[in-house]
C-alpha cells in the first residue's frame, strides 16, 4: 500500500513539471489598446465613413469612422505578415466595406512600390470604444 501511494505520489509531482503546451495561442482580441464592446457586430461598415484605420496585429484591424465611432474587426484566422507591415488594401464595388470582403497586405519591397502580399478574409466589424488605463 505504501509502494502504491509512493509511485502514485511520484507520477503526480512527474505530471506537475511537464512542459505546458506552447501551441495555445493568445486571444486576437486583445491585441492593441483595452476595448469595451459597445453594441452588436455588424456585417458591414460604411466605407465613405472610415477616417483611419489602424493595424494591432496579424489578426486584429481597429477602423476608426468620422464621427469618432470606432469597429473592431477580428480576422477569423492570422493574416501573415499584416502585424509587421501594418498596411492594407481592398477593393469593393459597393460603398460597404463587408465581412465577405477579401484585403490584400501591401509589402514594402526596398523602398519601391508596395505589392500585394496575402489575401485574408475579414471578421465582423464589433463597435468598440477604447478605454483608459488610468
Amino acid at each position: 500500500m505504501l509502494r502504491t501511494s509512493l509511485t502514485l505520489s511520484a507520477l503526480v509531482f512527474v505530471a506537475a513539471c511537464a512542459p505546458v503546451e506552447s501551441g495555445s495561442r493568445p486571444d486576437p482580441a486583445l491585441a492593441g489598446p483595452a476595448v469595451k464592446v459597445i453594441g452588436e457586430a455588424e456585417s458591414c461598415i460604411n466605407n465613405q465613413r472610415i477616417r483611419h484605420t489602424r493595424v494591432r496585429s496579424d489578426q486584429v484591424i481597429d477602423f476608426e469612422m468620422s464621427g469618432g465611432d470606432v469597429y473592431r474587426n477580428i480576422l477569423p484566422n492570422r493574416c501573415p505578415r499584416l502585424g509587421f507591415e501594418e498596411a492594407f488594401s481592398y477593393q469593393t464595388s459597393i460603398n460597404r466595406l463587408c465581412n465577405t470582403e477579401i484585403i490584400y497586405v501591401l509589402e514594402q519591397t526596398g523602398g519601391g512600390v508596395p505589392r500585394r502580399g496575402a489575401g485574408c478574409g475579414l471578421g465582423d466589424f464589433v463597435p468598440v470604444e477604447y478605454v483608459d488605463d488610468e
